[in-house]
C-alpha cells in the first residue's frame, strides 16, 4: 500500500521570485486549498531584475512582490539570498539551501527543471535536492530538526518556456489539472509588477501572463484540459515511489 507523509507541508526552491508563479502556482493552489502548509523559497531576490533600479533596491521590491504573491495563496516566502546570475554549487549555497529546508521541514518538495535555459535554474535544481536529502540529517548543520521529517516527495517542474536545451518539450510523467486555478496564477504573477517591464527591456516580452497561460494550454492539451502544470518525480534511493500529488488531489492529476 501507498504511503501517505502525515505532514502536509509543500516547498517550492525556485531561482527567482516570479519563477514560481510560471511552474508551480497551480498545483501549490490546490494543495493550499486541501490544507496543506505552503512555503515559496526563492534562491535570490531577483536582484539583476531591472534596467533602472540597482541591486539593493530591486531586491527589496522584489521581496516585497513575493510575499505578496505567497499571500494570494497564504503561502509563507522564505529567501537564500544568493545572487542573481551567481547561484552556485558551494558550501554556503549548500548551507542556505539546507538550513531553510530544515526549517521549513516539508513533506513535499518541487523545484527546477534538472535542464533549463539557465544556470541559476538549474543549481537552484541541485541545492533544492540536496536539501531533501540533508535537511533532517542532524549533524549538516545546526538548529533542530522538526518532528517526523524524513525524506520528501520531489518534483522537477517544467522548464522556462516549455523548452529543453535543444528546443523540444521534454517529457512530463505527472500532470496536474489547474485549470480552476489559471485565475489564482495570474493574480499572483501580477504581484511581481516589476517584472513586466524587466521582461519588455530585456527580453522583448509583453503581457507575461499570457505566457503563463500559453504553457499551460501546452501540458494542458496532453491530457485534454485547458491548463496543467507538467512534472518528473525524482524516484531514486531512499526517496518516495508513489505519487503524492495522485494520492492528495485525485481525479485533478495524471501520472503516467
Amino acid at each position: 500500500m501507498a504511503r501517505k507523509s502525515a505532514r502536509k507541508v509543500a516547498m517550492c526552491m525556485l531561482a527567482h521570485p516570479d519563477d514560481c508563479e510560471f511552474q508551480v502556482a497551480g498545483t501549490l493552489a490546490l494543495l493550499a486549498k486541501k490544507g496543506w502548509e505552503v512555503h515559496i523559497v526563492s534562491a535570490t531576490p531577483g536582484d539583476c531584475g531591472s534596467m533602472e533600479l540597482g541591486p539593493v533596491a530591486i531586491a527589496a521590491k522584489r521581496r516585497e512582490e513575493n510575499v505578496a504573491s505567497g499571500k494570494v495563496i497564504g503561502a509563507h516566502y522564505h529567501c537564500l539570498e544568493l545572487r542573481d546570475l551567481y547561484v552556485t554549487f558551494d558550501h554556503d549555497a549548500i548551507r542556505r539551501a539546507i538550513s531553510v529546508a530544515r526549517h521549513i521541514g516539508p513533506s513535499l518538495v518541487f523545484t527546477h527543471s534538472l535542464q533549463d535555459y539557465m544556470l541559476d535554474h538549474e543549481v537552484t535544481a541541485q541545492l533544492a535536492r540536496t536539501a531533501t536529502i540533508g535537511s533532517f540529517v542532524p549533524n549538516t548543520c545546526g538548529g533542530p530538526i522538526v518532528p517526523g521529517v524524513g525524506m520528501p516527495h520531489l518534483y522537477y517542474a517544467d522548464p522556462a518556456g516549455m523548452l529543453d536545451y535543444f528546443g523540444d518539450r521534454p517529457v512530463a510523467t505527472t500532470y496536474v489539472d489547474v485549470s480552476s486555478k489559471i485565475g489564482v496564477k495570474e493574480k499572483m504573477l501580477r504581484c511581481h509588477a516589476s517584472q513586466r517591464e524587466w521582461l519588455m527591456a530585456h527580453y522583448g516580452i509583453d503581457e507575461y501572463t499570457r505566457l503563463l497561460r500559453e504553457g499551460g494550454a501546452l501540458r494542458g492539451a496532453e491530457i485534454g484540459v485547458k491548463f496543467a502544470e507538467g512534472f518528473r518525480q525524482h524516484k531514486g534511493q531512499g526517496y518516495p515511489k508513489e505519487c503524492i500529488l495522485k494520492q492528495e488531489l485525485g481525479g485533478l492529476v495524471v501520472n503516467r
